[in-house]
């Protein structure tokens, strides 16, 4: 193994925080295998493979956006409008019967799409300075009208078994849609971790102000993040519509609020500058095997969606209480206006060492 090697795992080394949440997945995978038989069985851990994909990818993203001291609310709405014009390019090229050439373009156009969602997040916060918070919720109503207009609130058919296979297909028994969930907190991880962009956008969710001082570009450090915000939505609504074996303007609108759970859950501190990819992941583990042990033990979606509600609460809760979260900063937090000065001061040195461990 080279030493490149071993330094990029080593940047996806847990926080200790993301311990407890292996002790919590091993308590709730005890208590699930004792209560039913059937949590244990290959078909299950197949299904959850299948399932934990789409919500870990969203919530991949809501960790990177609060990363930035930010919020994505339009990952949902992004998601949608990117599955729905691959599935149109796939309809107009006659995909369905046609070669490669077909299939690569619908992924192109919606990998671009979605990074242009990205770009228009980015440019309503950074140049209009608007709070994230705010700016996602429009341009998430933005993104739906258009979806929605451009469909009539209809779905989308006609996709290509290759492109289908991503969201039904297995390698090895290992259902597809989570090699990409995977594969994608993989390198979401390196960069958050390794990559200059991410030590960046950890400085700017640290303190945005210490940031500029110390002469980062704060405005292209942030639109960047909401370009890798909106690619990784576009994967994630391409996964979606491969499973469902078509692409709609409404699908996965439960999606947000599981997302900033499991986010939260995971180790991202909502006033941004530390999240853990490894912590993310994990939390999205365990709550699909509780969405998987609730669903065998007979207990109905509704029961489910209460234990999100309360999990988030308490998880929330406990971060208000210790002061780990602002809520004035979160929801009212504009984005600062561009400045020449280039001085550290004392207190942004402080800052950057927060932001290099942040990840630790």
């Amino acid at each position: 193994m080279t030493a490149g090697t071993l330094s990029r795992l080593r940047a996806l080394r847990v926080q200790p925080s993301t311990w407890g949440l292996v002790v919590l997945a091993l308590v709730v995978w005890t208590v699930l295998s004792l209560s039913t038989p059937m949590f244990n069985s290959p078909l299950n851990y197949q299904s959850m493979g299948f399932q934990v994909a789409e919500v870990g990818l969203f919530a991949l993203i809501i960790a990177l956006s609060m990363l930035t001291s930010g919020i994505d609310l339009s990952i949902v709405s992004v998601a949608n409008l990117s599955a729905l014009a691959t599935a149109q390019v796939f309809v107009v090229t006659g995909a369905v019967d046609g070669g490669p050439l077909a299939l690569v373009a619908g992924i192109l156009t919606g990998l671009a799409v979605g990074t242009a969602c990205g770009l228009v997040n980015g440019f309503v916060i950074t140049r209009l300075n608007v709070s994230p918070i705010l700016a996602t919720l429009g341009t998430m109503q933005l993104f739906n009208g258009i979806a929605v207009g451009w469909t009539n609130g209809e779905a989308v058919y006609g996709m290509p078994a290759a492109f289908l296979w991503i969201g039904s297909g297995t390698v090895g028994g290992i259902p597809s849609p989570f090699l990409v969930f995977a594969a994608a907190a993989l390198i979401l991880g390196v960069v958050v971790g390794r990559s200059s962009l991410g030590f960046r956008i950890r400085m700017l969710g640290a303190n945005q102000t210490a940031a500029r001082y110390a002469g980062l570009p704060n405005r292209a450090v942030l639109v960047r993040a909401y370009l890798v915000c909106g690619l990784v939505a576009a994967i994630a609504g391409m996964v979606l519509s491969a499973r469902t074996a078509s692409a709609n303007a409404d699908y996965g609108q439960s999606y947000v609020l599981l997302a900033i759970v499991i986010a939260v859950l995971g180790g991202t501190d909502p006033n941004g500058g530390r999240t853990s990819v490894a912590g993310v992941v994990l939390a999205a583990l365990v709550l699909q095997m509780v969405a998987s042990g609730f669903n065998l033990l007979g207990l109905s979606q509704f029961t489910y969606q209460i234990a999100q509600g309360a999990i988030l609460i308490t998880v929330m809760g406990l971060a208000t209480i210790s002061g780990r979260l602002d809520w004035r900063r979160l929801l009212a937090r504009p984005f600062p206006q561009h400045s020449t000065v280039t001085t550290l001061p004392e207190s942004a040195a402080t800052t950057r060492e927060r932001g290099t461990d942040a990840h630790h």
